[in-house]
């Protein structure tokens, strides 16, 4: 299945409207008919995890599912040609990252999306766009957590595994420790 919003989820989806949990939200911002199950269970402890909440937004009217066989069943779309040319991605040496900074949830914003500009404006401008607008509703760690992971399984798609993982590591230490329960 490939979902896509609805005018309800365009709407939640609006400044000052919240109705639904962030990974909701995130789920939201992805649903674009391109992207599957596969493509949201990063967001999730599992993949039924992922496929419930689907479900339940099919079913509260904020997306509305197609099916993989009748999108395989028209011809493919032939992709616009791209005036800007493919860019390498940039190479950055870890080893050399030596930040010392004070763990914050501000500085992951920042560098997410400084990671957004560099990654996605040019190759994906709506996926930019979805990503800088759910960073700066982004109010905890969890919320980071999410539109991190997001990220990364994109950049992990274009870029490469051990591109991906280097951000993550660079996000890890960026982000406050999770708050200690008893």
């Amino acid at each position: 299945m490939f979902p896509t919003k609805t005018d309800k989820a365009r709407n939640e989806l609006q400044g000052g409207q919240r109705t639904l949990t962030q990974r909701e939200r995130a789920l939201l911002l992805m649903a674009d008919g391109r992207r599957s199950l596969t493509d949201f269970s990063p967001l999730f402890a599992n993949r039924d995890e992922a496929e419930r909440t689907i479900q339940a937004l099919i079913d509260k009217g904020y997306l509305q599912g197609t099916k993989a066989a009748a999108a395989e069943a028209e011809p493919p779309a032939q992709p616009a040609p791209s005036p800007i040319p493919a860019v390498e991605p940039i190479q950055v040496a870890t080893s050399a990252d030596t930040f010392d900074g004070k763990r914050s949830l501000a500085t992951t914003r920042m560098f997410l999306f400084d990671i957004c500009e560099r990654m996605f404006v040019r190759r994906d401008p709506k996926f930019a766009l979805q990503m800088r607008d759910a960073l700066r509703e982004a109010r905890d760690r969890e919320a980071m957590l999410t539109i991190a992971a997001l990220m990364l399984t994109e950049i992990e798609k274009t870029a490469g595994a051990e591109r991906a993982e280097s951000l993550r590591e660079r996000i890890d230490r960026l982000l406050p420790p999770a708050e200690v329960i008893h």
